[in-house]
C-alpha cells in the first residue's frame, strides 16, 4: 500500500479526495492535514503527500521545502486550484515531484501517486504545456553540458517522457538515455525530479 496524506484547507476537499482515494485498492489516506505546518507532525512512514498551494499558517511551497529537506523519502504531489508559471516554479523549485490541478480525477491522481511513490515526476496537461511553451529560447549549455545534453534536460524539465523526447528529437530512445544519462552524471542528479529542479532553476530551454 502507498501511504498518503492529504493536505488542504478545506474540509470538504480534504473529505472529498480521502473518500476518492478510498476507491483506489493500492492507496491509503493515513491522515489528513488543514495547512503545511500540521502535516509535519503526521510524515512517519509516510510515501506520498497531496499538497495544496496556498494555506494559512504555512503554504504549500514551504511544507514542501521542508519535506523535502528533511523528509527525503517522502514525495510530495502538489494539487492545487492554480496552474500559473510562479506557482509551478516554485512548487517545483522546493522539490515537489508532481503538480496536478484540481480538475484531476481519480485516475489521473493515483497514477500521479503510483509515479511518485516510484521516484519520478508527473505533470497534467495543463502544467506540461505551460512548461513547454517556456522552453523557447535557444539552449544555454552550462556544467559541462552539450547543446543535445541541454536540450534533453529541457524536455524532461517539460514533463516529457523518454519516449516523446525521442520523437520530439527524431533520434532513438536509446539515444536518449544516453543522454540522459550523461547528462545527469554532469549535473549531479540522481533521478528525473532533480533534473526537472536543475532545468528550472538554470533556465535551460529548448528550440523543439
Amino acid at each position: 500500500m502507498i501511504r498518503v496524506i492529504v493536505v488542504d484547507d478545506q474540509q470538504v476537499v480534504r473529505e472529498g479526495l480521502e473518500a476518492l482515494l478510498g476507491l483506489v485498492d493500492d492507496v491509503e489516506v493515513v491522515a489528513t492535514a488543514a495547512n503545511g505546518q500540521e502535516v509535519l507532525d503526521k510524515l512517519d512512514g509516510v510515501d506520498v503527500v497531496l499538497m495544496d498551494l496556498r494555506m494559512p499558517v504555512m503554504d504549500g511551497v514551504e511544507a514542501t521545502r521542508h519535506i523535502t529537506a528533511h523528509h527525503p523519502g517522502t514525495a510530495v504531489i502538489v494539487l492545487t486550484t492554480y496552474a500559473d508559471d510562479e506557482s509551478i516554479v516554485s512548487a517545483l523549485q522546493a522539490g515537489a515531484r508532481g503538480y496536478l490541478t484540481k480538475d484531476a480525477g481519480r485516475k489521473e491522481i493515483a497514477a500521479a501517486i503510483r509515479s511518485a511513490a516510484a521516484g519520478h515526476s508527473t505533470f497534467d496537461a495543463t502544467v506540461s504545456e505551460r512548461l513547454v511553451a517556456a522552453l523557447t529560447a535557444p539552449p544555454k549549455p552550462v556544467d559541462g553540458l552539450t547543446a543535445r545534453e541541454t536540450e534533453v534536460l529541457g524536455l524532461i524539465g517539460a514533463g516529457l517522457s523518454n519516449q516523446e523526447i525521442a520523437g520530439r528529437l527524431f533520434i532513438g530512445e536509446a539515444t536518449v538515455k544516453t543522454h540522459i544519462n550523461n547528462a545527469f552524471a554532469k549535473i549531479g542528479a540522481r533521478n528525473r525530479a532533480e533534473a526537472v529542479r536543475y532545468a528550472l532553476r538554470h533556465g535551460l530551454t529548448s528550440t523543439t
